[in-house]
């Protein structure tokens, strides 16, 4: 039986301590339940670390960089890793590699994640739009998707960058424009189930507008496949600035990143490959360590996810609850 104790000040009844650590042992709230779905996943809690540490990284640079990225000097080029005051050495005009790479984290990173954030907005707006209106508003946008979808991304991406240069504010804009058509399909999919719902047909009986139903509603419903793709498209711009960097349409000098590390590694593969290694593996760590965060956020958002339970812990449960020998 449950045990109650009387509070004689209050007059009202109190859970007994077994109740009340039940009570407190229960998730209070979808994050926490999230969290502690996320937090079984191996893969996803050290690829958050790892991006956790990037952009530590990023941010502080200019105290974790021992030298200026951009300082030239011929007298100590090409240096190997472990001389005297270049931890990594130097590149061809002297340049401390360490020092790149720490500040090259603070433009690859940003590039990523605004263009995870632009492509993101601009897809759920024309997703929730075209999947809550439907009829011929839902074929117009849905045509302009095929047609998007049937242009060559890198070509225009290049002849973007090639016509109106490569600044900083360009590449964003471009990448993020030729990648939005994703996050529109997905949306738009979760928009013509959630338009059925009752809650929706309630709304519209008290007078809520369609537009009001859309960004309270709706958006809300369907952030969580949301914001799993948006984690995924972080990976995706990473490489994507790499690549346009890597062929010189991308971010340029006095600016550096791990691509342009890379472009300029190129020449000297025979002669000093490491100059190629230590950019490349960083693109390779940072793009695994998002797309290991966005399976975790994935399967702890799916209900239907079922965890792995190893088979010590449940022969352990077997031996404990119903005394069987395995």
């Amino acid at each position: 039986m449950t045990e109650l104790n009387l509070d004689p000040s209050l007059g009202t009844p109190e859970l007994g301590s077994g109740e009340a650590t039940k009570a407190a042992d229960a998730p209070s709230s979808a994050w926490r339940l999230f969290w502690s779905k996320f937090s079984r996943n191996r893969f996803a809690v050290i690829g958050l670390i790892v991006l956790g540490f990037f952009i530590l990284v990023a941010l502080f640079a200019r105290l974790i960089a021992p030298h200026d990225p951009t300082y030239i000097d011929y007298m100590f080029a090409n240096l190997p890793a472990g001389s005297e005051g270049h931890l990594l050495g130097t590149d061809e005009l002297g340049r401390d590699i360490f020092s790149r790479l720490v500040y090259s984290s603070q433009t690859s990173l940003m590039v990523g994640f605004s263009v995870a954030v632009a492509a993101v907005c601009i897809g759920s707006i024309i997703g929730a739009i075209s999947g809550y209106f439907g009829g011929i508003i839902d074929t117009i946008f849905m045509r302009i998707i095929d047609v998007m979808y049937s242009l060559p991304t890198l070509f225009i991406n290049i002849l973007v960058l090639a016509i109106f240069g490569s600044k900083f504010v360009y590449m964003i804009l471009i990448l993020s424009l030729t990648s939005w058509m994703g996050v529109a399909r997905l949306v738009r999919g979760v928009f013509l189930q959630l338009r059925e719902m009752q809650y929706v047909e309630a709304a519209k009986a008290i007078g809520v507008s369609n537009w009001g139903i859309i960004f309270r509603h709706l958006l809300r419903n369907a952030s969580f496949p949301i914001i799993v793709n948006a984690t995924l498209m972080v990976g995706g711009a990473i490489l994507a600035e790499s690549a346009l960097s890597f062929l010189g349409l991308g971010i340029q000098a006095p600016m550096t990143s791990w691509g342009i590390m890379l472009s300029n590694a190129q020449e000297f593969m025979l002669v000093d490959p490491m100059q190629a290694v230590y950019p490349g593996l960083c693109i390779l760590i940072v793009v695994l360590a998002v797309n290991f965060i966005g399976d975790g956020i994935r399967d702890a958002m799916d209900p239907r996810h079922k965890v792995m339970i190893s088979r010590r812990r449940l022969d352990k449960w077997r031996e404990e609850y119903y005394k069987s020998e395995i």
